[in-house]
């Protein structure tokens, strides 16, 4: 009884020792689209290295991923942002709330905004961004998913674009589905963004693709699914 009793601690100290289950957040595959190519990947585990510009903010090296926090001097969310050249295709990373107001990814054409996906403790949503301040353009919310993200815990985010459309899917279980025919262009960069005190980013994969063949098929679905 006594080997037994040690055994079960042994190996719930290996259990909790690799992270398996702490830091290792549920993943899901892509629903709407075919991946076709990496674009860049970034594992992130010595923090920002060559080719990511930081505008604003404090970021650093933390446990093997990257943690930003905004200076209040900045009167500015912290930003960094790094190029990815495609046009339809999937962003996965990874990411954990401690204290921050609220976090995105976004991405931007050659000039201007166009999309993101943003997180904050309550939720999630994807965003039609305003294109710059000059062109009166509007940002618009396309979609919310309404759930409880737990402070201090890694959980995952992928990110689908094609054409006019955004999926994005919250440890492989809450999917939220918009649209908007702004979002149809080339993406040239992307950049992890933090408002407040702070949030960490580790693995993140960028990828091309193209439409899933049974995409129009589940599409209707989901849809009804979703409203």
């Amino acid at each position: 009884m006594r080997f037994m009793r040690i055994f079960a601690l042994a190996g719930f100290s290996l259990y909790v020792g690799f992270g398996l289950h702490a830091e290792t957040p549920t993943e899901s595959k892509p629903k709407m689209i075919a991946i076709e190519k990496s674009i860049f990947e970034d594992n992130l585990s010595k923090g920002f290295g060559e080719g990511w510009k930081t505008a604003k903010g404090k970021w650093e090296n933390v446990d093997g991923s990257i943690k930003g926090s905004e200076i209040q001097s900045d009167m500015h969310g912290a930003v960094s942002r790094h190029d990815a050249n495609f046009t339809d295709g999937v962003v996965k990373f990874n990411f954990k709330l401690e204290g921050t107001k609220g976090i995105s990814l976004s991405l931007n054409a050659t000039k201007g905004h166009i999309c993101r996906v943003a997180i904050k403790p309550s939720g999630f949503s994807v965003v039609k961004d305003a294109q710059d301040k000059k062109s009166g353009d509007k940002s618009v919310v396309l979609a919310t998913g309404d759930t409880t993200i737990k402070t201090g815990e890694w959980h995952s985010m992928i990110l689908e674009l094609q054409g006019p459309n955004m999926l994005a899917t919250l440890d492989g279980k809450t999917t939220i589905f918009g649209s908007h025919p702004a979002i149809d262009k080339a993406k040239a960069n992307l950049g992890f963004t933090v408002a407040g005190e702070s949030a960490s980013f580790k693995d993140l994969k960028v990828y091309s693709g193209t439409l899933a063949k049974d995409w129009d098929k589940a599409k209707d679905s989901f849809i009804k699914k979703q409203n």
